[in-house]
């Protein structure tokens, strides 16, 4: 190989590191352990991976450019959940890097591994240490203080692979959560199942490619993930406000104005995403003095989607991201990947406004489509529908702009990279993060405002709702000093974990009393759940809440025995 890397050398190192995470999927997702997991890290890396890997397998002699373009678009299109979204901007920005040159020496090398970092970063609004965001950081920083001296590119990447691999290691102390679990971040191991892959073939090893996603076969055992973020408590916490907001421009902003306004921020705050697109600055920042962020704004342009929460109040969210999640079982899998059709021909006129909404069960399909819902694309937590997927249902709407409702955490970065897919198609994302805020959205939706207008207000109908799930624990673990076993059944509410009781009768009831004060309690029944045991959970309900309106629905959805709103 020598001292450059050449497109023949990028190809076969991308299609071996696809093939080694494809092999090593399962691996990835049994990494994720907690009592509710999703076990689909493994499996969103590998599909968004393999998206690309199948367009760059089909070049024949091709430059740099080729491959590159083919490993940017492909990951980029077939990108699902978090851990795949981020694979696909550290990919998106690594080619980036590369477009301009026909082989790439050490020192460009070094320069796509720190543009592949820094694309990652801006697309995840909160990042957080000791996640494959760090572990790639990690290589980029080291590629960097390498490749001043090293130039042969092969004891070069062996050196920063390595590193990687160290980093990894590192990643339980940076989130107790890990720790808990006894187990390194999921995403970056994914990351250096990759980049462990791509080096063996660059040493010469002859490898069989199999670009074909093979199904686990334990899929339904719900082996888990465990996400990235830990609880937190709010002594940990040094800037009590989440601070977000857009600085719009007449002009494109410099890298300098950049610069300047980010320097400004890291003196008044951490956690910052300060980026430019055009004549666009996004700011975000957690800082004790908001004022201060949106009056340096102002000194660039006019602001716009200014947002501000108090993360003292909300902190007890960061447990239900690691906790609320659990894998969807083989029969999620079998459900079509669209259910749904357009309610009004293409051919019809160009409607206002259309909506997609991602979901799983009949019931719960049938209830978004009576509420207005175009096209709901089948999936949930451990089954991601694509960006590609997502991208395909907004086409089928003949609609002027088209809303899109993830109704999951893990759905909210491919469906917000539609837009860098559909250039040509107005489309906003309403971020649903539950199944109940996403009917809230579509329920508070005014077909005579404008989009700005209902962008705004389904976005706050989202906090009018409290959501909650229950489940059960595939394993037994312990969460903040809390015994879980095996089969504990689990109720899973906006504050986290709830209750662990051994009937949902028992869960249910404990869970009520602590999700907070409400009027009104609906109630979707899974597909294991008849109508008439949640009936009679009903009338339990009542004895011990008389007061509480409950409505009783047919969710049909996979895994979880109930999702509940309380309004």
């Amino acid at each position: 190989m020598g001292k450059v890397l050449s497109a023949r050398d990028l190809q076969k190192a991308f299609l071996a590191g696809a093939n080694q995470l494809n092999a090593k999927k399962d691996l990835i997702n049994e990494l994720n352990v907690f009592p509710v997991p999703d076990g689909d890290t493994g499996t969103n890396m590998t599909m968004t991976i393999l998206s690309a890997a199948k367009e760059v397998a089909k070049i024949e002699g091709g430059s740099l450019k080729e491959i590159c373009k083919a490993m940017s678009s492909g990951s980029l299109r077939g990108a699902r959940g978090n851990s795949g979204v981020i694979l696909s901007q550290l990919i998106r920005g690594f080619t980036k890097e590369l477009l301009e040159v026909k082989e790439a020496d050490s020192i460009v090398l070094a320069k796509a591994f720190q543009r592949a970092v820094e694309t990652a970063y801006k697309a995840v609004m909160k990042p957080k240490e000791g996640t494959i965001l760090t572990v790639a950081k990690g290589m980029a920083d080291k590629i960097m203080e390498l490749s001043l001296t090293e130039e042969e590119i092969l004891p070069l990447l062996e050196k920063v692979v390595a590193y990687g691999d160290e980093v990894l290691k590192k990643t339980p102390e940076m989130l107790p959560v890990l720790k808990e679990a006894g187990v390194v971040d999921s995403g970056g191991a994914g990351l250096m199942c990759v980049l462990e892959g791509a080096l063996r073939s660059l040493q010469g090893e002859k490898i069989e490619l199999d670009l074909e996603f093979k199904e686990d076969s334990g899929v339904s055992a719900l082996t888990g993930e465990r996400k990235s973020r830990g609880e937190i408590s709010t002594a940990d916490i040094r800037f009590g406000y989440c601070t977000e907001f857009m600085v719009n421009g007449d002009h494109p902003f410099s890298d300098k104005e950049v610069e300047k306004l980010r320097d400004y921020l890291s003196g008044i705050g951490d956690s910052i995403v300060c980026f430019s697109d055009e004549d666009l600055i996004k700011v975000h920042v957690h800082t004790n003095h908001p004022g201060d962020a949106f009056e340096k704004g102002l000194t660039l342009g006019y602001l716009s989607k200014m947002k501000v929460d108090n993360m003292r109040l909300e902190h007890h969210e960061v447990l239900i991201e690691d906790a609320s999640r659990i894998a969807a079982m083989e029969k999620l899998e079998e459900q079509p990947k669209e259910a749904g059709a357009s309610k009004e021909s293409e051919a019809a006129e160009e409607k206002d406004f259309g909506f997609v909404a991602v979901c799983s069960g009949d019931g719960l399909r049938d209830i978004f489509l009576d509420l207005g819902v175009d096209q709901v694309v089948s999936g949930g937590q451990s089954m991601n529908p694509s960006t590609e997927d997502l991208c395909a249902a907004v086409e089928k709407i003949h609609a002027k702009h088209v809303f899109i409702l993830p109704n999951n955490k893990n759905i909210l970065l491919a469906a917000q990279q539609v837009k860098d897919i559909l250039e040509d198609r107005s489309v906003s994302v309403v971020p649903s993060k539950t199944i109940p805020q996403g009917i809230s959205a579509m329920i508070s939706f005014q077909p005579e405002g404008t989009v700005e207008e209902n962008q705004e207000g389904m976005e706050d109908s989202l906090s009018m709702v409290s959501s909650g799930e229950i489940t059960y624990a595939v394993r037994d673990t312990s969460i903040d000093g809390r015994e879980i076993h095996k089969g504990d059944i689990l109720f899973l509410g906006d504050q986290g974990l709830l209750s662990a009781e051994k009937s949902i009768s028992l869960a249910m009831k404990e869970g009520l009393e602590k999700m907070g004060e409400g009027e009104i309690l609906s109630l979707y029944y899974g597909e294991g759940v008849t109508e008439e045991e949640a009936q009679a959970l009903e009338k339990e309900i009542l004895e011990y809440m008389p007061n509480l309106e409950v409505e009783v629905h047919a969710g049909g959805q996979a895994v979880y025995y109930y999702l509940l709103s309380l309004e």
